[in-house]
């Protein structure tokens, strides 16, 4: 009997680890597109004292791939883009963690590490976390029947600033940012957009994010460019968004701005505005009714057919 627990537990413990194993990728095997040289810039983390992770400086850019155990996939993937207002990623209650729960739900998770705005490695900084999520999405498709994906069930998910790369690449899909491989599409077929910037607006947008993507005094273009509510098409994919109401740090007129314009043109969409909750949240495991947000989206994709 001793015996036959032993072995139950051990089984229990190999699963666990199945589940939580996953492995780290570079999104561009060769040069990096748009890509300059600088010794003097190097990649850097943070402990925080609560314990979180903060990543400054990224050069090389990332994908850490988790996959749910074989007999629970779904197929569906989702590239997870941490916020940090373009200056930081918060890896890890915006990216681990979140594939972590996306795994407990037979969802493939990938955290990118995307690099951030810096005009000391990149020949046009406003483009560069763009070319790198629009690089993971491809990634993801090539590599898409080795890790059980269905192409046709890949979104993204991004938070805070995260949510505007998240917002950028699900309309800007179609602008050529670099010279692709191959003819891979990098369209997201879906978006969850939690807490996230949407507009670049100065009265609206996350001023620390603005001004690290696109300057003090970006041409009206450019700020037109990025600003995902003005840039929405019929093909744009469907979204859910989550916002509080109480977010001192990006105004949810940007979420709301956003459904309205997937609204106008007949796309799914989804808005979760809840009455407190701040910025910065994660996974909601607060207690508060914003904790709800997770649930309602796992309903959401199944609603959607992604699940």
């Amino acid at each position: 009997m001793k015996r036959l627990v032993l072995l139950l537990f051990c089984l229990c413990c190999v699963n666990e680890l199945l589940i939580a194993q996953s492995f780290t990728q570079k999104v561009w095997s060769n040069r990096i597109p748009g890509s300059k040289e600088c010794n003097e810039y190097k990649e850097r983390a943070i402990t925080l004292a609560s314990g979180g992770v903060r990543i400054y400086n990224v050069k090389q850019p990332l994908i850490e791939v988790f996959l749910p155990s074989a007999d629970e996939a779904k197929g569906t993937a989702v590239l997870i883009l941490s916020g940090g207002g373009y200056s930081r990623l918060a890896i890890d209650k915006e990216g681990a963690d979140v594939a972590k729960w996306l795994n407990e739900n037979g969802i493939a998770g990938i955290v990118l590490k995307y690099r951030l705005p810096n005009d000391s490695i990149m020949e046009n900084r406003a483009f560069g976390p763009l070319m790198d999520a629009q690089e993971a999405i491809r990634l993801l498709r090539r590599n898409a029947k080795l890790w059980g994906i269905n192409i046709n069930r890949i979104g993204v998910l991004g938070f805070s600033a995260g949510g505007h790369l998240a917002g950028s690449v699900s309309t800007l899909y179609s602008y050529k940012t670099y010279e692709s491989l191959d003819s891979t599409s990098c369209r997201p077929d879906f978006s969850l957009i939690i807490y996230g910037v949407i507009s670049l607006e100065p009265s609206i947008s996350h001023k620390q994010s603005r001004i690290n993507l696109i300057g003090e005094s970006p041409s009206p273009e450019i700020q037109q460019l990025f600003s995902a509510d003005l840039n929405v098409t019929k093909d744009t994919p469907p979204a859910f968004l989550v916002h509080a109401l109480d977010d001192k740090s990006v105004n949810p007129i940007n979420s709301i701005l956003y459904m309205q314009a997937l609204n106008r043109l007949n796309i799914p969409v989804e808005l979760h505005l809840y009455q407190s909750g701040g910025h910065g949240f994660g996974l909601g495991y607060n207690g508060g009714t914003e904790s709800l947000w997770t649930s309602a989206c796992l309903a959401w994709l199944k609603a959607r057919g992604f699940l």
